[in-house]
């Protein structure tokens, strides 16, 4: 048996300690990034960032367009790291501050909002949700707008209001070249799995399952596929969906 003497152990406790402070302190820096819209400009914020020296590690959050630096301060600083994404012209930094409003808006098709009094309850409940501004209803079309302060909401909170509520929200795009889709599955198809499976479909760019309503929501684009092609897949996927009948509102009845 190897047996260390106290004078090999005071130098290898000595040597940990130097190779700790050569390490450095890890810092962390958060900012606004005004360039950084949507999830491929964070990849590409997210690269620019760890090509540069003592980076620990990046987390963004598109809503708020800003990004997150935990970095070793023996190696870089917070100005170097702003610097390096100012260079790029296009991602460039601002002060950030978990206090101030980041107004962000969001669209959303509600296939089983089809009324004034659905609207009525969903305005009633989202207006008791902090860091809402204001929304507005286009009943025509089956989709609301939601102006919201991204530091104390977010879309998932949103969605899961709506959710609670009974509704089946989806991202709305207001272009020709998206489609939106309804069905009603069993009880026991509305899952996050079965999210996950149509989402992994061809042409599918969102979709959302309601527990109250049995329901399955999509949004899909037009040149990937068609509503008769989706419908099949779906299927083809294991999940029972049809068509709902006609529908007969209660809201007024509530």
């Amino acid at each position: 048996m190897k047996i260390i003497t106290s004078v090999k152990v005071l130098a290898l406790m000595a040597s940990m300690t130097a190779t700790t402070a050569m390490a450095g302190t890890v810092d962390s820096l958060t900012v606004l990034v005004n360039g950084m819209h949507c999830d491929k400009c964070a990849h590409k914020v997210k690269t620019i960032v760890k090509s540069g020296p003592g980076i620990e590690g990046v987390r963004i959050n598109t809503e708020r367009r800003t990004v997150t630096v935990a970095y070793d301060a023996a190696l870089t600083c917070a100005d170097s790291i702003k610097a390096h994404l100012d260079a790029t012209g296009r991602y460039k930094t601002s002060a950030y501050s978990p206090s101030d409003p980041i107004l962000r808006n969001y669209s959303l098709r509600i296939e089983d909002m089809h009324c004034q009094n659905c609207f009525n309850r969903i305005s009633k409940r989202l207006q008791t949700v902090e860091g809402i501004d204001s929304l507005a209803s286009h009943l025509d079309k089956h989709y609301i707008s939601v102006r919201y302060d991204a530091n104390r909401t977010s879309k998932g909170d949103i969605r899961r209001v709506l959710g609670g509520l009974g509704f089946t929200p989806v991202n709305y795009y207001d272009s020709p070249k998206v489609a939106f889709a309804y069905y009603n599955i069993p009880a026991e198809a509305v899952t996050e799995e079965t999210v996950g499976e149509v989402l992994a479909l061809a042409g599918v760019q969102d979709a959302n399952v309601n527990a109250r309503q049995k329901s399955l929501a999509v949004t899909y684009m037009v040149g990937e596929t068609s509503a008769d092609a989706l419908l099949a897949a779906i299927k083809a996927a294991g999940i029972a969906a049809v068509l709902p009948p006609a529908h007969e509102c209660k809201e007024g009845k509530l």
